[in-house]
């Protein structure tokens, strides 16, 4: 992934997922391609096929704000993947393109942060950059995996950690998000080199990841219930929230919380308990 035709890839990733009767096209027969076909984009974007093929293979990377939305109305885009889409077709600014690469670096969380998460005897907690590279966590959050844990990139150890699919009930859910999460985080920056070698690494040692990322969803995080099945304290259901670290470059701290009163409330705590009495 060099991002030399970003564009023209994302097009033709999304036009492979379309089938022809999702946007009226009936009685197509035989078909030797996957989803639509070029022309048939073209024809219901409204423009000519050989515009759209342009389009496809980077020889035009600047079309119209009109024609974008006639092209993710035609790929069925909702408005996160409405707005990568044009995203991909705006210059880069020369900040972006040769943006240096960023390790993971637990110092670069504000201390206010530190201190809040530390204080939460109730709720997992911990702060990742835009990569998935967990910056740092509570002890509660760090209970509920050994994954969670400062310089762990978490999409490295959901797709190659067997541990985390036992761990998580919705594993399929989870790699889903995640992928499309991560594409949405890394925005313009598709060359950056800690993200080309975070796809690159997956992408040879994951088949469910080079799958999930050829298909160029857009999703950016957002909250959601994960379920687990923790190895000390059974089955747990746990709302997280995602919040933007402000003053911080590209930060999210992400908390988990239970449904009061619930059996994963009581597990949560107990699990708690538990932490609190292990040795420092």
């Amino acid at each position: 992934m060099d991002g030399s035709n970003a564009l023209g890839e994302f097009l033709r990733a999304r036009r492979e997922q379309v089938r022809p009767e999702d946007v009226g096209i009936s009685g197509a027969g035989l078909r030797r391609v996957l989803g639509l076909r070029r022309e048939e984009v073209a024809m219901l974007a409204g423009i000519s096929a050989d515009y759209y093929l342009r389009l496809e293979q980077g020889r035009d990377r600047n079309p119209s704000v009109q024609v974008l939305d006639a092209l993710a109305r035609v790929l069925r885009l909702d408005a996160d993947a409405t707005a990568y889409l044009i995203g991909l077709s705006r210059e880069r600014p020369a900040r972006l393109r040769q943006r240096p690469r960023t390790a993971p670096r637990p110092e670069r969380v504000p201390p206010s942060i530190l201190q809040l998460i530390d204080g939460w005897a109730h709720n997992p907690g911990y702060v990742q950059n835009r990569f998935a590279d967990v910056l740092a966590v509570n002890s509660l959050a760090a209970a509920l995996s050994p994954n969670y844990a400062a310089g762990v990139n978490l999409l490295q150890a959901v797709f190659l950690d067997p541990a985390e699919r036992d761990l998580r009930r919705d594993w399929e859910e989870t790699t889903e998000e995640g992928v499309a999460s991560l594409r949405a985080n890394a925005g313009l920056c598709v060359d950056d080199p800690r993200l080309v070698e975070l796809v690159g690494e997956l992408s040879i040692r994951s088949e469910r990841f080079r799958q999930l990322w050829s298909r160029h969803d857009v999703r950016p995080k957002r909250g959601r219930v994960s379920r687990l099945t923790h190895p000390l304290v059974g089955e747990l259901d746990l709302h997280s929230n995602k919040f933007t670290v402000s003053g911080a470059d590209d930060l999210l701290l992400v908390v988990f919380h239970a449904e009061p009163g619930s059996r994963s409330a009581e597990l949560l705590a107990l699990l708690g308990s538990l932490t609190a009495q292990r040795p420092a």
